[in-house]
């Protein structure tokens, strides 16, 4: 069978290659480019995002990445965000008393998460839903986080012809969303390329699903 073809999101997110070769591990064809025509042509997308809110934002904007994002997403066809590139799918994030509009894809906003430490930086345990596809064989496995942001609530119920969204919460001095299924988007507030063997099946789950 053909290995999957996946576009890495590339408009100037900090350092993508290994996000890069973990997808390859995984099973897959890899392009870091934000060209229109392979975006739109491949079988996944990657939006990798690392920094604050307010600068991924910006960086996407100049690619007219959320433009992009939304038209694979009214196709169904599979886009998956990773750390700052979950975050600026929900409505708006508040880093320093800045807010920022994000791509609106969810409701909700991202916040600084109420922690006795931050950032919260190294291995953290997950609890996904019994019928999580992205976690399917990973129910104990552990997931490296670097972030002092989150969503700290869910809001979103079942729309239209998909599914209800499948939320992984996680905690670091309070609950927060570690990831979300919902369609053809999927998201992870913790780095799977850095998360050894059990990031890479992650994204190998995440590829069957193309």
């Amino acid at each position: 069978m053909t290995a999957p073809s996946v576009v890495v999101l590339d408009y100037g997110s900090g350092n993508v290659h290994s996000a890069v070769k973990a997808i390859e591990r995984a099973g897959a064809r890899v392009e870091l480019t934000a060209d229109r025509d392979a975006v739109m042509a491949a079988d996944g997308l990657v939006v990798p995002g690392v920094g604050a809110f307010a600068a991924v934002m910006s960086a996407l904007d100049a690619v007219r990445g959320g433009e992009l994002i939304e038209r694979r997403l009214a196709g169904g066809r599979k886009v998956l965000g990773i750390c700052v590139g979950m975050q600026v799918m929900f409505e708006r994030g508040v880093e320093r008393g800045v807010e920022t509009e994000g791509l609106g894809e969810w409701p909700g906003v991202i916040e600084e998460l109420h922690a006795p430490v931050l950032p919260h930086i190294g291995w953290n345990t997950v609890e996904p839903p019994e019928d999580s596809a992205l976690f399917a064989g990973l129910r104990d496995e552990r997931f490296y986080f670097v972030h002092s942001y989150a969503a700290r609530s869910w809001s979103l119920e079942a729309t239209g012809a998909f599914a209800a969204p499948r939320v992984t919460w996680s905690r670091h001095g309070e609950e927060f969303v570690a990831a979300v299924e919902n369609g053809p988007l999927s998201a992870t507030q913790f780095h799977p390329e850095k998360s050894g063997d059990a990031g890479i099946r992650l994204l190998g789950n995440w590829l069957e699903t193309l």
